[in-house]
Protein backbone atom coordinates (compact mmCIF):
# COMPACT_ATOMS: atom_id res chain seq x y z
CA UNK A 1 0.00 0.00 0.00
CA UNK A 2 1.46 3.30 -1.08
CA UNK A 3 0.43 6.80 -0.05
CA UNK A 4 2.03 9.15 -2.58
CA UNK A 5 2.57 12.91 -2.61
CA UNK A 6 -0.29 13.09 -5.14
CA UNK A 7 -2.64 11.22 -2.80
CA UNK A 8 -1.78 13.56 0.07
CA UNK A 9 -2.41 16.60 -2.11
CA UNK A 10 -5.79 15.26 -3.19
CA UNK A 11 -6.67 14.61 0.48
CA UNK A 12 -5.84 18.20 1.38
CA UNK A 13 -8.19 19.40 -1.36
CA UNK A 14 -10.93 17.07 -0.11
CA UNK A 15 -10.55 18.32 3.46
CA UNK A 16 -10.83 21.92 2.31
CA UNK A 17 -14.03 21.05 0.43
CA UNK A 18 -15.46 19.49 3.61
CA UNK A 19 -14.70 22.72 5.50
CA UNK A 20 -16.57 24.65 2.83
CA UNK A 21 -19.54 22.28 3.21
CA UNK A 22 -19.77 23.10 6.91
CA UNK A 23 -17.65 20.56 8.79
CA UNK A 24 -16.17 22.43 11.75
CA UNK A 25 -14.47 19.81 13.96
CA UNK A 26 -10.80 20.20 13.11
CA UNK A 27 -9.91 16.96 14.89
CA UNK A 28 -12.21 15.05 12.53
CA UNK A 29 -10.75 16.81 9.51
CA UNK A 30 -7.20 16.11 10.70
CA UNK A 31 -7.96 12.40 11.11
CA UNK A 32 -9.41 12.27 7.60
CA UNK A 33 -6.38 14.07 6.20
CA UNK A 34 -4.03 11.54 7.80
CA UNK A 35 -5.93 8.41 6.71
CA UNK A 36 -5.48 7.24 3.07
CA UNK A 37 -9.03 6.57 1.84
CA UNK A 38 -7.71 4.82 -1.27
CA UNK A 39 -6.46 1.95 0.95
CA UNK A 40 -10.13 1.09 1.59
CA UNK A 41 -11.20 0.96 -2.07
CA UNK A 42 -10.63 -1.51 -4.86
CA UNK A 43 -7.86 -0.47 -7.24
CA UNK A 44 -10.47 0.32 -9.91
CA UNK A 45 -11.80 3.18 -7.76
CA UNK A 46 -8.50 4.35 -6.26
CA UNK A 47 -8.11 7.18 -8.77
CA UNK A 48 -11.37 8.72 -7.52
CA UNK A 49 -10.84 8.03 -3.81
CA UNK A 50 -10.64 11.73 -2.93
CA UNK A 51 -13.83 12.83 -4.64
CA UNK A 52 -16.72 13.39 -2.22
CA UNK A 53 -18.64 10.33 -3.37
CA UNK A 54 -19.61 6.88 -2.05
CA UNK A 55 -18.29 3.78 -3.86
CA UNK A 56 -19.37 0.15 -4.06
CA UNK A 57 -17.33 -2.22 -1.89
CA UNK A 58 -19.23 -5.44 -2.68
CA UNK A 59 -22.22 -7.24 -1.15
CA UNK A 60 -24.45 -4.31 -2.11
CA UNK A 61 -22.58 -2.09 0.39
CA UNK A 62 -20.75 1.19 -0.06
CA UNK A 63 -18.00 3.21 1.54
CA UNK A 64 -19.84 6.38 2.60
CA UNK A 65 -18.96 9.66 0.96
CA UNK A 66 -16.38 11.61 2.98
CA UNK A 67 -18.88 14.35 3.88
CA UNK A 68 -21.19 11.77 5.46
CA UNK A 69 -18.32 10.23 7.44
CA UNK A 70 -17.24 13.66 8.66
CA UNK A 71 -20.83 14.69 9.50
CA UNK A 72 -21.61 11.58 11.55
CA UNK A 73 -18.24 11.65 13.30
CA UNK A 74 -18.69 15.32 14.20
CA UNK A 75 -22.11 14.55 15.75
CA UNK A 76 -20.53 11.85 17.93
CA UNK A 77 -18.18 14.38 19.60
CA UNK A 78 -15.53 11.70 20.15
CA UNK A 79 -13.23 12.05 23.13
CA UNK A 80 -10.09 9.99 23.72
CA UNK A 81 -10.85 6.64 25.35
CA UNK A 82 -14.54 6.83 24.44
CA UNK A 83 -15.93 3.31 24.12
CA UNK A 84 -17.64 3.29 20.72
CA UNK A 85 -19.83 0.69 19.03
CA UNK A 86 -19.97 1.02 15.25
CA UNK A 87 -22.75 -0.91 13.49
CA UNK A 88 -21.76 -1.61 9.89
CA UNK A 89 -17.98 -1.96 9.48
CA UNK A 90 -18.16 -1.99 5.68
CA UNK A 91 -14.71 -1.13 4.34
CA UNK A 92 -13.40 -0.25 7.80
CA UNK A 93 -12.81 3.42 6.90
CA UNK A 94 -15.20 4.92 9.46
CA UNK A 95 -13.86 2.64 12.20
CA UNK A 96 -10.33 3.76 11.32
CA UNK A 97 -11.31 7.44 11.66
CA UNK A 98 -12.78 6.73 15.10
CA UNK A 99 -9.63 4.84 16.05
CA UNK A 100 -7.35 7.69 14.95
CA UNK A 101 -9.44 10.03 17.13
CA UNK A 102 -8.47 7.86 20.10
CA UNK A 103 -11.70 5.93 20.68
CA UNK A 104 -11.81 2.29 21.72
CA UNK A 105 -13.81 0.93 18.80
CA UNK A 106 -15.98 -2.17 18.67
CA UNK A 107 -17.27 -2.58 15.12
CA UNK A 108 -19.75 -5.17 13.84
CA UNK A 109 -20.41 -6.31 10.26
CA UNK A 110 -23.09 -8.75 9.07
CA UNK A 111 -21.30 -9.68 5.81
CA UNK A 112 -18.53 -12.17 6.59
CA UNK A 113 -16.53 -11.33 3.46
CA UNK A 114 -16.49 -7.60 4.29
CA UNK A 115 -15.75 -8.32 7.94
CA UNK A 116 -12.67 -10.41 7.06
CA UNK A 117 -11.35 -7.87 4.56
CA UNK A 118 -11.78 -4.91 6.93
CA UNK A 119 -10.31 -6.81 9.89
CA UNK A 120 -7.14 -7.64 7.94
CA UNK A 121 -6.74 -4.08 6.63
CA UNK A 122 -7.18 -2.50 10.07
CA UNK A 123 -4.57 -4.92 11.44
CA UNK A 124 -2.17 -3.94 8.64
CA UNK A 125 -2.70 -0.29 9.56
CA UNK A 126 -1.78 -1.20 13.18
CA UNK A 127 -4.98 0.32 14.58
CA UNK A 128 -4.87 -1.82 17.70
CA UNK A 129 -7.71 0.05 19.44
CA UNK A 130 -10.27 -1.40 16.99
CA UNK A 131 -11.93 -4.80 17.47
CA UNK A 132 -13.98 -6.33 14.64
CA UNK A 133 -16.90 -8.75 14.99
CA UNK A 134 -19.02 -10.71 12.50
CA UNK A 135 -22.42 -10.04 14.10
CA UNK A 136 -26.00 -8.94 13.50
CA UNK A 137 -25.87 -5.22 14.21
CA UNK A 138 -29.49 -5.14 15.38
CA UNK A 139 -28.32 -6.93 18.52
CA UNK A 140 -25.33 -4.66 19.14
CA UNK A 141 -22.65 -6.17 21.39
CA UNK A 142 -24.35 -6.65 24.77
CA UNK A 143 -21.35 -8.46 26.26
CA UNK A 144 -19.24 -5.29 25.86
CA UNK A 145 -21.93 -2.75 26.82
CA UNK A 146 -22.42 -0.08 27.94
CA UNK A 147 -20.97 2.20 25.27
CA UNK A 148 -20.34 5.92 25.50
CA UNK A 149 -21.14 6.34 21.79
CA UNK A 150 -22.91 4.21 19.17
CA UNK A 151 -22.77 4.90 15.44
CA UNK A 152 -24.99 3.23 12.82
CA UNK A 153 -23.76 3.50 9.23
CA UNK A 154 -26.85 2.14 7.44
CA UNK A 155 -30.38 3.49 7.02
CA UNK A 156 -32.66 2.13 9.75
CA UNK A 157 -36.43 1.84 9.30
CA UNK A 158 -36.63 1.85 13.10
CA UNK A 159 -34.28 2.44 16.02
CA UNK A 160 -33.28 -0.93 17.54
CA UNK A 161 -34.13 -1.05 21.23
CA UNK A 162 -31.02 -3.17 21.87
CA UNK A 163 -28.81 -0.24 20.83
CA UNK A 164 -30.61 2.19 23.13
CA UNK A 165 -30.26 -0.31 25.96
CA UNK A 166 -26.49 -0.52 25.38
CA UNK A 167 -25.88 3.23 25.76
CA UNK A 168 -24.46 4.45 29.05
CA UNK A 169 -26.24 7.34 30.75
CA UNK A 170 -24.88 10.47 29.10
CA UNK A 171 -23.97 8.49 25.98
CA UNK A 172 -25.31 9.15 22.49
CA UNK A 173 -26.42 7.17 19.44
CA UNK A 174 -26.04 8.65 15.95
CA UNK A 175 -28.31 6.88 13.48
CA UNK A 176 -29.91 7.65 10.09
CA UNK A 177 -33.63 6.78 10.25
CA UNK A 178 -36.01 6.38 7.32
CA UNK A 179 -36.72 4.15 4.33
CA UNK A 180 -35.85 5.82 1.00
CA UNK A 181 -34.33 8.94 2.57
CA UNK A 182 -32.97 9.01 6.11
CA UNK A 183 -32.95 11.77 8.71
CA UNK A 184 -29.89 11.82 10.92
CA UNK A 185 -30.73 11.56 14.62
CA UNK A 186 -28.60 11.97 17.71
CA UNK A 187 -30.23 10.26 20.67
CA UNK A 188 -28.75 10.93 24.11
CA UNK A 189 -29.51 8.77 27.14
CA UNK A 190 -30.27 11.15 30.01
CA UNK A 191 -31.46 8.55 32.54
CA UNK A 192 -32.33 4.87 32.91
CA UNK A 193 -35.42 5.25 30.73
CA UNK A 194 -34.99 8.81 29.50
CA UNK A 195 -33.71 9.83 26.09
CA UNK A 196 -33.54 13.10 24.18
CA UNK A 197 -33.68 13.20 20.36
CA UNK A 198 -32.13 15.74 18.01
CA UNK A 199 -32.87 15.80 14.26
CA UNK A 200 -30.32 16.87 11.66
CA UNK A 201 -29.87 16.70 7.87
CA UNK A 202 -31.20 14.07 5.46
CA UNK A 203 -29.02 11.45 3.72
CA UNK A 204 -29.28 8.28 1.65
CA UNK A 205 -27.76 5.10 3.09
CA UNK A 206 -27.88 1.43 2.18
CA UNK A 207 -30.56 -0.29 4.31
CA UNK A 208 -29.86 -1.57 7.82
CA UNK A 209 -30.63 -5.29 7.56
CA UNK A 210 -31.09 -7.97 10.18
CA UNK A 211 -29.27 -11.31 10.28
CA UNK A 212 -25.89 -12.52 9.07
CA UNK A 213 -24.58 -13.05 5.55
Amino acid sequence: MEDTYKHKGLRRQLIESLRQKGIRDERVLAAMEVLPRHFFLDDAFAEWAYTDKPFQIGKGQTISQPYTVAYQTELLEIKKRDKVLEVGTGSGYQAAILGILGARVFTVERHEQLYEKARKLLQELKLTNIRCFHRDGFNGLPEFAPFSKILVTAGAAEIPQALLDQLEVGGSLVIPVGKKVQTMYRITRTGTDQFTREKFNTFRFVPFLKGLD
